[in-house]
């Protein structure tokens, strides 16, 4: 039995008929990271099929929007990253793991469990977009690496600046290599 509390939960379901047997997998999923993290507040899924003419079969994006105290968290699975997401289970099992990742580096954060920057991947912004939603780092390794403001610890979007060092955890993302847990060298020394 849970001992968490209920979780407010909108499943939206895009270009496809609601299913309840996959809102039942959303629930059950989501009732699984509320086990792991009592904290969330609400939880917002999107499942959406796509209609791609030059693939075969249908194909399925699924978005999590999940709110913590103080922070949203953004996750998701686009078709293009794995032709298994003709299954909804598929993609919707690996938002969720992807999901679950940034409940785990959150918990490692809050807890103080820290490591040396020494160890961590770093690399440069190179990009801001214009609305100041998300930007890219170029990694020391020459890698272009897409990170969203969500991710960014302990600042702003708006107060960094093109050129500024960073520190990272790499993740995989719906574009590809992400950044997660973003920190500007020097501001701050706590990171997963």
């Amino acid at each position: 039995m849970s001992t968490h509390k209920p979780i407010s939960l909108q499943v939206i379901f895009r270009h496809l008929d609601v299913s309840p047997a996959l809102e039942a997998k959303v629930r059950e999923k989501i009732d699984k990271l509320g086990q792991f993290y009592p904290s969330i507040e609400s939880c917002r899924v999107v499942i959406e099929q796509l209609h791609k003419h030059h693939q075969r079969g249908k194909h399925f994006r699924v978005l999590i929007d999940l709110k913590v105290p103080g922070q949203e968290l953004v996750a998701g699975r686009e078709p293009d990253q794995n032709p298994a997401y003709t299954d909804v289970y598929v993609a919707l099992r690996d938002a969720f793991r992807a999901m679950r990742r940034q409940l785990e580096d959150l918990v490692h954060r809050q807890q103080g469990h820290t490591k040396h920057h020494e160890e961590k991947p770093h690399g440069h912004i190179t990009e801001i977009s214009p609305d100041k939603t998300f930007g890219r780092i170029e990694s020391t390794e020459g890698r272009w690496l897409y990170f969203h403001r969500n991710s960014l610890v302990g600042d702003d979007l708006d107060k960094l600046q093109l050129g500024t060092p960073v520190y990272f955890v790499e993740d995989v993302g719906e574009q590809g290599p992400q950044a997660s847990s973003v920190s500007p060298v020097g501001k701050h020394h706590i990171l997963v």
